[in-house]
């Protein structure tokens, strides 16, 4: 199939992220090398593939402008949240720090948010032309904050999409009660704290959707297997001097 234009979000000044936006399409399983089957066959709907599917097709794509050429090397893993990171497949001896990454599907279209390896990013969408009914904004907010947008219903999606960003940002999804994070209102950079995390939260307009990226201070990742089978036979051979790889040998005569 021809390849979708992918389009180049700018959020406003201030943030060192790739954002990069295509149509949702009905890709197939063997043209997107970082889709799993596995995962794919879990997938009740189509619409739920299709927006899978081009969410890791945009990836492959920013990670080929990276400086990933070799798709075949690296894989989406999730942790015990189901957050998704990059990694390099076991037998690959590569050490370059992958990206940080973060995909999110509205509206018939898909977005990503692409970052180093220092920072953590979550990202949301919603299309401008969307409606929420007021009885479920208590299920994103309360008190104040829940007062305010009854008050102000034209900030529910700024609000929607920033709680939506921060879950994502921190590798925690629903498991953070979106009730427990409070947006500042307000188009630009927001700072806030959260779960001991200071989080830079950006909110803006583009390409006719709503837009929010939070993004955080991290430790790169080592928890590919080699990395992981190294550090374990450093930690043995400190912890036990007699202890060695391969066959002894002794020498005749000696």
């Amino acid at each position: 199939m021809q390849a979708p234009e992918v389009i180049e979000l700018t959020p406003p000044d201030g943030t060192d992220v790739t954002l990069l936006a295509t149509r949702v399409d009905d890709w197939q399983l063997a043209d997107v090398p970082l889709a799993q089957p596995a995962e794919v066959a879990t997938f009740v709907t189509n619409k739920r593939r299709h927006e899978h599917l081009t969410g890791r097709w945009l990836l492959g794509q920013a990670l080929r402008e990276w400086g990933v050429n070799d798709l075949s090397v690296v894989e989406v893993v999730r942790d015990e949240h189901r957050a998704p990171s990059l990694v390099y497949i076991q037998g690959v001896w590569k050490r370059t720090d992958l990206p940080n990454f973060s995909i999110t599907h509205s509206g018939g279209m898909a977005f990503l948010a692409l970052t180093h390896s220092g920072r953590a990013v979550g990202l949301d969408a919603e299309p401008l032309d969307r409606r929420l009914a007021e009885n479920a904004y208590d299920m994103m907010a309360k008190g104040g904050e829940l007062d305010s947008l009854r008050v102000s219903p034209q900030h529910v999606f700024q609000a929607w999409t920033g709680k939506e960003a921060v879950q994502k940002c921190l590798g925690l999804g629903m498991r953070l009660n979106p009730r427990e994070i409070e947006i500042p209102i307000g188009v630009g950079i927001k700072n806030i704290s959260i779960e001991n995390s200071k989080i830079q939260l950006v909110y803006w307009t583009d390409e006719g959707y709503h837009l929010s990226l939070a993004s955080r201070s991290v430790e790169p990742s080592r928890s590919d297997p080699e990395e992981r089978m190294l550090e374990e036979t450093r930690l043995a051979m400190q912890a036990d001097p007699n202890w060695g790889v391969g066959c002894k040998t002794q020498r005749k005569g000696a």
